[in-house]
């Protein structure tokens, strides 16, 4: 199903169309390629992704953005509306998590830099400490839903083509047990560490 123009285009982005006369391309754009749920081919790349990112905004609109990495298929595709992911273990700031708390609008911006291709998904984003899924995300604290509200790829031109070197230690997998943060053995933080957390030496 198409979504309306106007949900995706506000008057800034509308201006800026009309300065550089582009207005009718962006309204071609949304006809050919806006969607409110995923397609197939979708699904498929977004659960084979290794990372994101994900942006937030907290009540008063100042925005966040967070990377969000893992194995292939740590994002799932519930159904053709619906993401989840686990949250992990990080700094301990939740600034996203806290930003969702009170504004759970938010963008995923999926990326893949060996073929270059890009795909966005808006939406609104729940974490339910509960959540029956939690105990089937290995290493999670948290699981994250995504109820999909627009789709839509965007042009990869200018993704510079990377390739993977190595998948990262700390990403979470069955039979995997992630090594400690080294930051978190300095002496700055230490003493903070929430309760089991005591992280050893890295070698």
């Amino acid at each position: 199903m198409k979504t309306s123009p106007e949900l995706l285009y506000g008057a800034g982005a509308r201006a800026w169309q009309d300065r550089f006369d582009t207005r009718r391309l962006a309204d071609r754009i949304e006809q050919t390629l806006l969607r409110d749920a995923l397609g197939d081919d979708q699904r498929a790349f977004v659960e084979r992704a290794t990372m994101f990112f994900l942006a937030s905004a907290d009540a008063d609109g100042r925005p966040d953005v967070s990377y969000k990495g893992g194995k292939p298929g740590f994002v799932r595709v519930l159904d053709a509306r619906t993401l989840a992911f686990p949250s992990y273990d990080g700094n301990g700031m939740f600034l996203s998590l806290g930003n969702v708390a009170v504004n759970p609008s938010v963008a995923l911006l999926f990326i893949d830099f060996e073929q270059p291709r890009r795909l966005r998904v808006h939406g609104r984003a729940s974490v339910d400490p509960g959540d029956a899924l939690l105990a089937s995300f290995v290493g999670a604290q948290l699981v994250v839903r995504i109820a999909v509200a627009r789709v839509f790829p965007n042009c990869p031109r200018y993704l510079h083509k990377l390739q993977l070197v190595e998948a990262s230690a700390y990403a979470p997998a069955p039979g995997h047990h992630p090594p400690p943060a080294a930051w978190k053995q300095a002496p700055a933080f230490r003493d903070v560490l929430p309760a089991g957390d005591t992280p050893t030496a890295e070698t």
